[in-house]
């Protein structure tokens, strides 16, 4: 196996290596663990391949919002056909960050990808608090946020998404999410602190004032998306994909439009989070 990482910050290609072959998790898993995301290049594999790969990772969470597969309901089907302007998850996220339990792992499965463009940008959340004044730093670890689906699957976004109006998005009753969670966590297998906010599920923080909330939200979007803390990776079939929700954020680049791109989605559950808070003594 050869690990060939992307940046200085985050992000690694692996090689040489057959992701059915149970051997090979401990290696894989730690790479996930040290850099983020991962892409695993020229795997041959199923959709019930792809299932039993991620279950090591942990249970798998079937998003309610995305169309399944005809056969695997664990697995969603990102597609964006030819004539389609909009891809899904244009801006930076973390996914399921409105679960309160949120996602540990996404993985995508390369199906089909445009001869150019179609990348997806990663960044670093950890290396996006650390690069903060330590002020800035003791002043968010005691703060939360309040995360929600409404806003982006739900009834009132129907009407403004293209995903929604084409059926590549569903079910938005079902978009009634409202959770809190630390503003910087603790991550669950690192150890790092990260930033655990994003521009599509994070609402408000609610310690603060309205002005007050949008003005430190807007700095740290601004903030944790700066090129010095990112990766951009690219697609191509047969290529295995799979980020930490927890430690990084992600962008779908649109820049291929006339073409086709097909993604075999799976989410990941994770663990609950802890805040980096200090604890009282």
């Amino acid at each position: 196996m050869i690990i060939s990482p992307l940046t200085g910050v985050l992000g690694a290609e692996i090689s040489d290596v057959d992701i059915r072959e149970e051997s090979t998790f401990t290696d894989i898993f730690q790479a996930f663990v040290d850099y983020g995301v991962i892409a695993i290049r020229d795997q041959k594999i199923t959709p019930e391949d792809q299932i039993r790969f991620a279950q090591r990772f942990g249970s798998i969470n079937c998003n309610p919002f995305f169309t399944p597969h005809p056969k695997h309901p664990e697995i969603a089907l990102v597609i964006k056909e030819p004539h389609q302007k909009l891809a899904i998850g244009e801006s930076w996220h973390s996914d399921h960050s409105y679960d309160a339990i949120p996602c540990r792992a996404s993985m995508l499965h390369t199906i089909e990808a445009p001869p150019i463009g179609g990348d997806t940008g990663f960044a670093s959340m950890s290396a996006a608090f650390a690069a903060l004044s330590k002020p800035m730093q003791d002043f968010l670890r005691n703060l939360s946020a309040h995360h929600s689906t409404s806003h982006v699957f739900g009834s009132n976004a129907k009407d403004r998404y293209e995903t929604h109006k084409d059926g590549r998005v569903n079910n938005p009753e079902l978009a009634t999410h409202h959770v809190i969670h630390p503003v910087v966590i603790k991550h669950p297998l690192s150890g790092k602190e990260c930033l655990f906010v994003n521009r599509d599920f994070t609402t408000h923080i609610e310690e603060l004032t309205d002005d007050e909330s949008k003005f430190i939200l807007n700095f740290l979007y601004n903030h944790a998306s700066d090129i010095r803390f990112t990766c951009r990776l690219r697609h191509a079939p047969g290529t295995i994909t799979i980020w930490d929700n927890q430690a990084t954020w992600h962008t779908s680049i649109n820049d291929y439009d006339g073409y086709r791109r097909v993604m075999h989605r799976i989410v990941v559950n994770g663990v609950a989070l802890e805040s980096a808070a200090p604890t009282s003594t």
